[in-house]
Formats: structure tokens, C-alpha cells, sequence
């Protein structure tokens, strides 16, 4: 079992910043594929960023050159670094992990958050 508990989520003005931490417990950190959904009100759930057990990261289209995901296996925590936000990118996020970042990608993910809400002020 795997556990995530997302934090760092808050309020901010459009062009801001916010990162977000998701602690993961288990041994099969190091060996797992992490990443990051979010959901806006009234709208599905959408996929944004993932980072493989090598480092290997991809991100949606919308958060390129913004978002960064990056981890740290020492400490069991993945992160996302999130610049020049956007009233757009206000959702709950939630930090997921699996085997390998296809299934995060599809939204298959075996495990998931409680997520942290990001709001943008504009």
C-alpha cells in the first residue's frame, strides 16, 4: 500500500507561484512512477504532470514552461512547482502514484491523494 498526502495548496494572484509537496509512504517510492491531476469545478479530471523513477518528466500541453514536477527519493516527496499561475489552473490536485507513468497518463493510477486546492486570483 501507498499512502499520499498532499500539501502547499492556497490562495494566490494571478502570476504568482505555489508549490506543492505530495509525502509518500512505502518502500516502492524510489522504484514508482509519481505525478499530478487536477480538477476544476464543474469540469473532468485532467492530467498535468508525471515523473518516472529515472527522472523522465511530461506535462500537459496547457502547463509547459510553467509547471515543474521534479523528486526527491530520500525524502519520499514529490513536488510541483507551479510559476505564472493562472485563474485557469484554480482545481483540486492531487498527487497519484503507480508502476509506470502510462497509467498515470490514462488516469489509472493505483493510488491517489486527498488533494490540495489551488486557487488564482485574478
Amino acid at each position: 500500500q501507498v499512502q499520499l498526502v498532499e500539501s502547499g495548496g492556497g490562495l494566490v494572484q494571478a502570476g504568482g507561484s505555489l508549490k506543492l509537496s505530495c509525502a509518500a509512504s512505502g518502500r516502492t517510492f524510489s522504484s514508482s512512477a509519481m505525478g499530478w491531476f487536477r480538477q476544476a469545478p464543474g469540469k473532468d479530471r485532467e492530467f498535468v504532470a508525471t515523473i518516472n523513477r529515472f527522472g523522465t518528466t511530461y506535462y500537459t500541453d496547457s502547463v509547459k514552461g510553467r509547471f515543474t514536477i521534479s523528486r526527491d527519493n530520500a525524502k519520499n516527496t514529490v513536488y510541483l512547482q507551479m510559476n505564472s499561475l493562472k485563474p485557469e489552473d484554480t482545481a483540486v490536485y492531487y498527487c497519484v502514484a503507480d508502476a509506470g507513468t502510462y497509467n498515470i497518463r490514462a488516469g489509472l493510477a493505483d493510488y491517489w491523494g486527498q488533494g490540495t486546492q489551488v486557487t488564482v486570483s485574478s
